[in-house]
């Protein structure tokens, strides 16, 4: 029997079969035929001797011997008593060896346990799946971003300004006119204690004139043998780096999810194999690490099912209803873009209405200054829950309407703030237009003697009304439904259920945070600590409201490529915020009356009366830089360097494609094995059965069956 199936495994490498698969195919005729008789191992080789085939000792040669693992076992006890004592210096050389393994494992556990948040994410993906888990990774993301960019900022502007504000000069410009100077932005005489809170809201009273916000910060500048510190130019400088340090640790990050995502995007059948032979971890020892990790896998698998019956659906529709299907997108999609219409208009009118009655004062001027930020919470909030019924209608895969959904929201999100924006530009520069108000100063100097700080204040009062925002639907919406869904039994109740943790809205909402930061990073130089603070704080009230008020959601999704895209729409909150910057810079007129540029014509001049300081040979080398000489060259460089990592790239793909195709093979070849033994129990019964050697099929039905 043994000679006839060997025959076999020859015929069929006879027939085509490719020489490396020879082995695996006859891996389980060769297993079959070292169960009457194990071949011997040489139990007088060393570690040190090789084999004819190139491999050194005999662990190598054990894995290749088909016996079972207690032999195995024991043939290698045996081995390890012959083996030569090692030298002193070997000896050393290995205690060292495992020494430094030691503190490595023991340096990686320490910074485990010292992760923010470690625990938390570890419980919130094991009971919620990884794109909810992905969301909260993106958040203590952005809360490490922002307190480093608070450090950034402290270091280099806040810290010096207290240290220089009673030492040193300042810059002086006879030709300011006296009437653009006029700011006092000083409560007179008693302040109600109400009031106090309410400047704390809006950031007025006491709180405007105070390290928060651009107007406080003196333009001194101090020259001397030991120090020279110029304030007005840190403060810019520090802002430019500022958003260099956010832009660099995004991309740093999204490297590296883009390298996860593309070695685990694969097709369905791979990604099945990948979730069940690799996907559990052996170290879960603990019941409760044993269910998180299963409920994990469990979604893992519910995401691409839904996948892969939504391919199918798609697949089923005929032609008309194809047409159809599109020509309900359209319309769709018009229909969104009119809801965007409304929401920018009912922007556009509350700012103005809200810059116009700014005078106000008590409850009432409070809410007026807050209904710029009332009306784009409620657009954000309404406009969205109206796409997602559109979706309904679009019926797109699971992955494609979290993306559409993703990219409405940035839509909104972003050009709300661009609206917020445009509005205050247009009464702070009278649309363009200089005269009137804008004549004598360049800009309002009326209605906006410090104008940079009351673009800090907008943006101020958005963040702090977003955290209060989270906060008041966990106490007043999230809390009570889970009460009433919990405590009661009636139907309404029923159709009420517990709420769904929605990433793709959560998600915006911190990129839309994140914005708003970033915008007003250049007039409140405190809002990265604000966010930070507020980040915080946010994730404590959504990590309480996702394991105590919600439920499982329904439309699950990939982490992988969730957590890409979450960073690429972050990365366009960034280049808006980079806008605004440069554009106020670079054109609008600072304040006459406050912050380190008030005799400058605009924040960029700073930059070459600086130059004009600098010793002859700092100016000769940055002309340098800044000449042909060094363009040219660095330019070719880079893009030496460029085209060397994407051809680097290219063939770590094609790599990865190839390592696919290798699995599609080993599973192929998995495939033959199973037909072979099947075959031969069909054989040995048969040939139980009849008694005689003329029932086994001839060869050549055998390779057609094959």
């Amino acid at each position: 029997m043994a000679r006839e199936l060997q025959r076999q495994g020859s015929i069929f490498v006879e027939n085509g079969y490719p020489d490396d698969h020879q082995s695996l195919r006859l891996r389980q005729m060769s297993s079959r035929m070292s169960t009457w008789n194990y071949p011997q191992y040489n139990r007088n080789q060393t570690p040190s001797e090789e084999d004819e085939s190139g491999n050194t000792g005999p662990s190598r040669e054990l894995r290749s011997i088909p016996c079972p693992m207690g032999k195995k076992r024991a043939m290698r006890q045996e081995s390890q008593r012959q083996v030569p004592v090692l030298s002193s210096m070997e000896s050393w050389k290995q205690s060292k060896t495992k020494s430094l393994r030691k503190i490595k494992n023991s340096a990686r556990e320490i910074l485990y346990f010292f992760s923010l948040w470690g625990k938390s994410l570890q419980k919130i993906g094991g009971n919620f799946g990884g794109g909810v888990q992905s969301y909260f990774l993106f958040l203590r993301f952005l809360v490490i971003l922002n307190f480093f960019s608070f450090l950034l900022i402290a270091g280099f502007v806040i810290i010096p300004s207290i240290v220089l504000r009673s030492v040193g000069t300042t810059y002086v410009n006879n030709t300011a006119q006296e009437e653009c100077a006029k700011y006092d932005p000083n409560p007179q005489g008693l302040v109600v204690f109400y009031n106090l809170f309410l400047h704390v809201l809006s950031g007025t009273g006491f709180m405007e004139y105070s390290f928060l916000f651009y107007g406080y910060y003196n333009n001194t500048r101090v020259e001397d043998e030991n120090l020279s510190y110029n304030i007005p130019l840190a403060y810019l400088c520090t802002s430019a780096f500022f958003f260099a340090f956010c832009l660099i640790c995004i991309i740093a990050r999204m490297g590296a999810a883009v390298r996860v995502a593309v070695a685990t995007a694969s097709s369905t059948v791979g990604n099945y194999s990948m979730i069940v032979f690799t996907g559990w971890d052996f170290s879960c020892l603990e019941e409760k690490a044993t269910k998180l990790k299963q409920k994990s896998l469990h979604y893992r698998l519910q995401v691409d099912l839904e996948e892969e019956r939504r391919k199918k659906q798609a697949a089923s529709l005929t032609l008309g209803q194809k047409i159809l299907l599109y020509f309900l997108r359209v319309f769709m999609f018009f229909l969104a873009l009119g809801l965007y219409v409304a929401a920018f208009y009912g922007i556009f009118e509350a700012t103005n209405f809200s810059q116009k009655e700014s005078e106000k004062e008590g409850i009432l001027g409070l809410i007026l200054e807050y209904l710029p930020s009332i009306v784009i919470t409620a657009g954000n909030f309404m406009v969205p829950l109206l796409c997602d019924q559109i979706a309904l209608v679009e019926r797109y895969s699971p992955s494609t309407t979290v993306i559409v959904a993703l990219l409405r929201a940035v839509i909104l999100r972003l050009a709300s703030l661009s609206v917020l924006l445009y509005t205050l530009w247009s009464q702070i520069t009278c649309e363009g237009n200089l005269s009137g108000p804008c004549e004598l100063c360049k800009y309002d100097h009326i209605n906006y003697p410090c104008w940079e700080t009351r673009v800090g204040q907008e943006m101020y009062k958005l963040t702090l009304f977003d955290l209060l925002i989270n906060i008041a639907m966990l106490v007043l919406v999230e809390f009570p439904r889970r009460m009433v869904v919990d405590n009661t039994s009636c139907k309404l109740s029923q159709w009420i259920d517990r709420q769904e943790f929605v990433v793709p809205s959560n998600v915006l909402g911190l990129v839309y945070g994140q914005t708003v930061v970033w915008t007003g990073a250049l007039f409140c130089p405190l809002l990265p600590l604000i966010n930070t603070i507020k980040f915080v704080i946010l994730f404590y009230c959504k990590k309480i409201t996702l394991l105590y008020n919600c439920r499982p959601a329904q439309k699950t999704f990939r982490s992988t490529t969730s957590t890409v895209f979450f960073l690429v729409v972050l990365v366009f909150g960034w280049t808006l915020a980079l806008v605004v910057m440069i554009y106020g810079v670079a054109v609008i007129h600072p304040s006459m009356g406050c912050g380190p540029f008030r005799f400058f014509s605009s924040m960029w001049s700073i930059v070459p009366a600086s130059f004009k300081n600098l010793s002859q040979v700092t100016k000769n080398f940055l002309f340098f830089i800044g000449s042909q000489a060094f363009s040219i060259p660095f330019f070719a460089s880079s893009c030496v360097v460029m085209c060397y990592f994407i051809s680097l790239a290219s063939v770590y793909g094609k790599n990865v494609d190839l390592l696919k195709a290798q699995l599609k093979l080993v599973g192929h070849d998995k495939k033959f094995l199973v037909k072979q033994i099947e075959l031969s129990r069909q054989l040995e019964m048969t040939k139980h059965n009849t008694g005689s050697q003329d029932s086994i099929l001839p060869v050549d039905n055998i390779n057609t069956t094959f």
